[in-house]
């Protein structure tokens, strides 16, 4: 185990590319996207079976992901823990409501429940032993989750923990406070085992080792092994992904357990909704422009005239959208070129889960899956939904790219 200095980090501002050579990507890419999807049998399609008897089956039909079994009943934890602090946020005695008094690395304010939120994933993912490094909306770089090590100036890397996990502790935090849905978004990627420091080597000597090894932070969605979300609302639901299929869970607060209530979600490959923000269509691209547009008017490819649903919380908009169908976007406009969504612990994870539910993810020229993060707190644009509808909005940009 070598620990080192944050000084390293200076590299996360510069493209990826800079610091992890392009043969080591291309092959830990490449043998990634050839791996088979997890074999599953009948007791995980079976609804009311329990998350830990899922996870349980599925580590037995595949002894691969044993250690995600391990992880999983941490995230379970996690927010079974987290949808009792939101639920409790309202009463006057509670101590959770208002703001930090600090401001993350986004420059956005901290709510109370941002920071408890966060301490409590972190906890609770410290004693599972599988992950050697985490990266959260709330810190300013990915953090050492080690009880010795957990200096703010350091981080560790440990070359037997298999797993690097990322997360939005609480999504739409910033509605809190009027009892809007919420929710936490997790994001599991392998660890590089070619990850590896010289005992021997002396301050800058390290920096090149220090840098590709913080670069198993910086991975492309593709590299993804497994993805969910947590949803604070009406009930609280567990959406998964671990690489064949969509799987939700719902917690039965009588058992205390999440039980699998919507096996392999497939979301309709046209739909009648749009979510979006759209007090800013004006400042849109022209080509989603005339789309949304379409659809509004009735004239769009499927001949649908489409309604308008939007919550403000990405977490419960996407939920929505994989139940009923749909559109979900957060685009790039003339204020926010690059959107606002974080590709890393946002839209990656949220894209993943979407595509094995059967629907598509883009940025308008890029399938959002395919891009590889250059920083830890990269924003990017993000429409995603039913596959009909946002295969219109990729023709849409091709046809102006070509014009």
């Amino acid at each position: 185990m070598k620990i080192f200095s944050f000084a390293a980090l200076a590299l996360f501002a510069a493209p990826a590319a800079a610091f992890a050579p392009a043969n080591i990507n291309a092959s830990r890419n490449t043998s990634l996207q050839a791996k088979n999807a997890p074999v599953f049998d009948e007791v995980c399609e079976t609804t009311g079976v329990t998350l830990k008897r899922f996870m349980a089956e599925v580590a037995m039909l595949n002894p691969e992901l044993s250690e995600l079994t391990t992880l999983f009943g941490a995230i379970d934890t996690a927010c079974k823990a987290i949808t009792n602090l939101v639920k409790r946020s309202q009463l006057p005695s509670s101590e959770t409501l208002g703001l930090e008094g600090e401001v993350n690395i986004q420059g956005e304010d901290q709510k109370k429940l941002d920071v408890i939120t966060n301490d409590l994933l972190k906890r609770a993912l410290r004693f599972t032993g599988k992950l050697g490094v985490l990266a959260s909306e709330e810190e300013d770089t990915p953090v050492d989750i080690m009880p010795a090590n957990a200096k703010k100036s350091e981080i560790v890397i440990d070359e037997g923990e298999k797993y690097v996990a990322v997360f939005d502790p609480l999504d739409g935090s910033s509605n809190v406070d009027a009892g809007i849905p919420t929710g936490t978004i997790i994001g599991i990627y392998e660890h590089d085992e070619n990850c590896v420091i010289d005992e021997n080597c002396v301050g800058e000597e390290c920096t090149e080792q220090e840098a590709q090894c913080l670069a198993n932070t910086l991975q492309p969605g593709t590299n993804l092994v497994a993805a969910a979300y947590c949803l604070y609302s009406s009930s609280t639901f567990f959406v998964l992904t671990l690489g064949n299929g969509t799987y939700g869970f719902t917690l039965d607060e009588n058992i205390g357990e999440f039980v699998l209530s919507h096996p392999n979600i497939k979301i309709p490959e046209t739909s009648q909704i749009i979510s979006f923000n759209e007090a800013n269509t004006y400042m849109w691209d022209e080509p989603l422009k005339k789309v949304v547009t379409g659809w509004k008017a009735g004239t769009g490819k499927s001949g649908e005239t489409f309604s308008s649903r939007y919550i403000g919380s990405m977490v419960g908009d996407v939920h929505r959208t994989l139940l009923y169908g749909g559109v979900f976007g957060y685009p790039g406009d003339t204020k926010n070129t690059t959107g606002k969504l974080r590709l890393l612990y946002e839209g990656a994870p949220m894209s993943f889960i979407m595509e094995q539910a059967g629907g598509l993810s883009t940025t308008g020229t890029k399938r959002v899956m395919e891009i590889v993060p250059e920083v830890v707190h990269q924003r990017v644009p993000i429409i995603m939904g039913s596959k009909n509808d946002i295969q219109e909005v990729i023709d849409a940009y091709a046809e102006a790219g070509a014009n």
